[in-house]
């Protein structure tokens, strides 16, 4: 007796009209990716037909259990994990697989969720890395970068070592914003900060977007992600298992049931 699974036509026909959808509602992306299968390992794949996409001006929050593979998503976006098979495009071109410093000159910023700036470098030398590609930009992209972060202006010719955790998140993202990138990618910006440090990051995420750049966000505390996205994604086992505005998915029951619950004792 077979104990395989009786194939459910009306589940399958509304999972293809979801994602169909999804695909209609990608037009134009700023970053777009589509049936991502990836991993570290040649046969052992993380993600399993992960999708997304980020429109101009959105900031889009990428939620899950841990083991989702939400960070393995960013880091397969950023050219650092190998896609097996599907396409990431940025403004309508395929950047598939390309190295990360060919993305960052393309408009794709990345701040890690770890070791994410130079401890031995001043905060000026740290943010004169973010555009060792373009050098002439540094000034106009400081003055920017120190608008939206207006302490590391006062503190520029601190070493970044001695900076406390938040404090040296404010340099990453800001390293990140040098090239004058089109989308930035966060990986747990929160990660390991206070409670109060945490709140300033979410704001200050949020300030970046309102200054015209694209962000995708993976975090851990799902619930303020939430609150301050336009669209999420809950991701599991490597693929999506639900995708709506931040304020429909922090109030879906099943999302609450399975996820938020379980992410709030966490966060």
């Amino acid at each position: 007796m077979s104990l395989a699974a009786t194939p459910d036509p009306a589940a399958e026909q509304r999972a293809q009209a979801a994602r169909d959808a999804h695909l209609r509602a990608a037009d134009g992306a700023v970053l777009r990716a589509d049936n991502l299968i990836a991993g570290y390992l040649p046969g052992v794949n993380i993600l399993n037909g992960a999708d997304i996409y980020c429109q101009p001006g959105e900031l889009v929050g990428i939620i899950g259990p841990n083991g989702a593979g939400k960070s393995t998503f960013l880091k397969a976006l950023f050219g650092l994990v190998k896609i097996h098979t599907g396409t990431v495009t940025l403004r309508g071109d395929e950047v598939t697989n390309q190295r990360a410093d060919t993305l960052v000159a393309k408009g794709i910023g990345f701040v890690p969720q770890s070791n994410n700036v130079f401890p031995s470098l001043t905060i000026a030398e740290n943010l004169q890395m973010g555009c060792y590609q373009a050098p002439k930009k540094f000034t106009e992209r400081f003055d920017f970068v120190t608008g939206i972060f207006p302490a590391l202006a006062a503190r520029k010719n601190q070493r970044a070592g001695s900076l406390s955790g938040g404090e040296r998140q404010m340099v990453a993202m800001g390293r990140a914003l040098m090239m004058e990138p089109s989308v930035l990618l966060l990986d747990e910006p929160s990660a390991g900060l206070s409670p109060a440090m945490q709140d300033e990051v979410f704001v200050q995420t949020r300030e970046i977007n309102k200054a015209g750049v694209s962000v995708v966000m993976v975090e851990q505390n799902a619930a303020r992600c939430l609150q301050i996205c336009d669209r999420g994604y809950v991701l599991d086992q490597g693929r999506n298992a639900y995708t709506a505005t931040g304020r429909e998915l922090a109030t879906d029951p099943k999302v609450i049931e399975l996820y938020l619950g379980t992410l709030a004792k966490k966060a």
